[in-house]
């Protein structure tokens, strides 16, 4: 049992401010309250107390070729089976694979993530290389696996529905890369599935305009349109909603998460965000392909709070902005699969320390912290 002291908490799904101490035993909290002192005391002297990091969305995998074919386009980067990234995985050798994926994920909890949701490539080989590689280190991965046989013009259904459950039996869910690649034959069976299992189905969609326009075309239905009436439960990136797009995904439960460096990046536009949540959606934040990016959330938030302020003309809330990170998740029907906690009694320890430079303790957190400003990183596998 221990006491974090004299702490400003980031208290709840909303983050309320509060001067209290948070007592955890056996890795739940316990207490939390201004008079509360038990077990070992860690006075914090003001130090700032916020749920711990949910990295919305990544590709750990491509982790073995960090900043390789900067400035291609989406496809050439992305693309199944021929983009940059796919072409390496299927070079790279399984122990290569592991130590770059072990690397990226140390990089996270030493910058205070704890849980991340992954896009992982290779089927079920691929969903048991990130779990070996993730067994000493104190994060959750929650793995979404994806099949070669989902991909193509005229798919053997019978061998995709065979892939998708032998995937369900050690992935948390399903994840292909997009519209472009699969039918909506493919994308009906794999939600089916994943919602029988109780499993989570993501897709990306809307990245860039082509292709939304060119779904468009070709089926009367943007990406989005597509993603909304497969009842995928997470739609990734959102990027360039046409028409009612975003209306239609805030008439649904679909969980949203928006990447906006790797969209800088790729140049392919910049995620609406002040609109979604005028129409209540409450997405989560992610950092997409190691490859392009750093899984440092600290960035992620920096890079889009002023992006959103110089891009929309527009400020975004900053204790809005820190929930896409933290807590959005909690009250998500998501959450079964992903399990994060508030900071709340009865709730798991899952919390970062953080030095204070600033009497807005949300600003601080995006504005002024790095990696180096964590004190302590709580979580179930950590003990103080």
């Amino acid at each position: 049992m221990f006491t974090i002291a004299n702490g400003i908490i980031l208290k709840g799904q909303d983050l309320t401010l509060k001067k209290e101490n948070i007592v955890v035993d056996e890795g739940k909290i316990v207490e939390i309250a201004k008079e509360s002192m038990e077990g070992k005391i860690i006075d914090v002297d003001g130090a700032v107390v916020c749920p711990s990091f949910v990295n919305g969305h990544m590709h750990i995998g491509d982790s073995i070729i960090k900043d390789e074919g900067y400035s291609l386009s989406l496809s050439e980067m992305v693309k199944p089976p021929n983009g940059v990234k796919h072409v390496a995985l299927a070079n790279a050798s399984d122990d290569e694979v592991i130590s770059a994926m072990e690397e990226t994920m140390w990089d996270m909890a030493k910058s205070g993530t704890t849980h991340f949701i992954d896009y992982r490539e290779g089927g079920i080989k691929g969903v048991k290389l990130l779990k070996k590689a993730s067994t000493n280190i104190p994060i959750k991965p929650i793995i979404l696996g994806r099949d070669d046989s989902f991909y193509g013009e005229d798919p053997d259904l019978k061998k995709v529905k065979i892939a998708i459950r032998k995937l369900l039996k050690i992935a948390d869910g399903i994840a292909p890369s997009g519209f472009g690649e699969i039918t909506d034959e493919v994308a009906n069976l794999i939600v089916r599935e994943c919602n029988k299992h109780g499993k989570l189905s993501s897709i990306h969609v809307g990245e860039s305009e082509s292709n939304q326009l060119e779904s468009l075309d070709e089926f009367g239905k943007t990406e989005i349109g597509r993603g909304v009436n497969s009842n995928f439960n997470q739609l990734v990136h959102l990027t360039n909603p046409i028409s009612d797009d975003l209306s239609l995904v805030s008439k649904s439960n679909q969980n949203v998460v928006v990447c906006p460096r790797a969209n800088a990046t790729l140049n392919v536009g910049v995620a609406q965000l002040n609109k979604m949540m005028d129409l209540g959606i409450r997405p989560l934040i992610g950092t997409d392909n190691v490859m392009i990016n750093s899984p440092n959330m600290f960035r992620e938030l920096e890079f889009t709070l002023k992006l959103m302020s110089v891009y929309y003309k527009n400020y975004i809330g900053p204790k809005d902005l820190l929930k896409m990170a933290t807590t959005n998740v909690c009250d998500n029907a998501i959450n079964a699969i992903v399990k994060k906690s508030t900071i709340d009694v009865g709730s798991d320890a899952e919390f970062i320390v953080l030095n204070s430079f600033s009497k807005n303790p949300y600003l601080n957190i995006i504005n002024r912290c790095e990696s180096k400003n964590i004190l302590y990183t709580i979580n179930k596998k950590v003990n103080v």
